[in-house]
């Protein structure tokens, strides 16, 4: 036990450092997101006040081209307040601020992230991002090419990436997983009972997970096939990564709640674009070349770096756990 501190706390000061960067990252990246939709030209032909009636996902209904007065603008400023909203609850809580939760970890070698949603969010995001890269340079050496679906106006496409982490995380995880989770293994029957164990499943009596377990995995490869199955998609190669992502995504679900799932798809979609669509107006190259940029291939780096040394330290201290089962994690 004490060998499994000290190599816990070995990690303590530069994983702090890792997650303080990040964490950064992530504040600074409201005010980008602001700044490219009402101050750059991303849109070039369009701006924010393109009405959002005209947007692609409303063709074929009857809401499609209605006169209505809302704009992209106007929906955005909400996602983006309703995201703020989640990040500074996440930096809160739910027992501990991020900040003693850093403390904790560079103090004593304790890298228990259920006091600290932030925490967790950090983390699995940058574990995602780590196996999503290694997916990628795999099939790489299979030559199987990820290519998105084409979007003609950076602004749209921002605009949607904004709001997949909402819709996606309320079909996939409250619905596909929260529902089957409460009629497996609820038990009692009140509505209040009911939306507490929605908004986070660890309030239901998880002690035999294998059917939780097995829902995670399944509706994470629906979520990777959902990413390729539809008209304009991304190519076969998105399939692995998104149903690991799925499944990340579904345990970060089971593990924390919808604050923090969400929030790690929020990360993947609106925190990566807004810095990608910054540097593409900064410098007036495509969105393409933007993710080429060495700023973008540094924050990649940084992802790489913090989703290794996380997976280490889950290792680390499961194997040391199971030797001494009161050790604290």
């Amino acid at each position: 036990m004490q060998n499994s501190n000290k190599i816990l706390q070995a990690f303590g000061i530069p994983y702090s450092a890792l997650l303080s960067v990040i964490f950064g990252l992530f504040l600074v990246s409201f005010p980008i997101g602001i700044y490219v939709v009402f101050e750059s030209e991303i849109g070039g032909d369009i701006n924010f006040e393109y009405p959002l009636t005209h947007l692609e996902i409303f063709d074929g209904t009857e809401l499609y081209q209605v006169p209505f007065d809302v704009n992209i603008g106007d929906a955005f400023v909400i996602l983006w307040s309703f995201y703020a909203v989640l990040f500074v609850i996440a930096t809160l809580g739910p027992k501990y601020g991020f900040l003693k939760s850093l403390s904790s970890i560079i103090s004593f070698g304790k890298y228990d992230d259920e006091p600290n949603y932030m925490i967790g969010v950090i983390k699995w995001f940058s574990i995602l991002i780590f196996i999503s890269i290694l997916i990628n340079f795999v099939q790489e050496q299979f030559d199987i090419v990820t290519t998105p679906p084409f979007i003609e106006n950076n602004l749209t496409q921002f605009f949607y990436v904004t709001l997949a982490p909402l819709l996606e995380e309320f079909g996939f995880r409250l619905i596909l997983i929260g529902l089957p989770l409460f009629a497996l293994y609820s038990n009692k029957s009140s509505a209040k009972y009911f939306i507490k164990c929605l908004w986070n499943p660890s309030n239901l009596d998880l002690k035999n997970p294998r059917k939780a377990i097995f829902l995670i995995i399944f509706v994470g490869i629906l979520f990777g096939f959902a990413h390729i199955a539809f008209g304009d998609s991304w190519s076969e190669g998105k399939f692995a990564q998104a149903a690991i992502s799925g499944i990340i995504l579904g345990w970060a679900y089971i593990r924390y709640g919808f604050v923090a799932a969400l929030l790690i798809h929020w990360a993947t979609n609106y925190f990566v674009f807004s810095y990608a669509n910054f540097i593409s107006q900064l410098n007036l190259v495509s969105i393409d070349d933007a993710f080429s940029h060495s700023l973008m291939s540094s924050l990649e780096l940084l992802f790489l770096v913090s989703g290794a040394l996380s997976i280490i330290i889950l290792f680390v201290s499961r194997f040391y756990s199971k030797k001494v089962p009161d050790l604290e994690i």
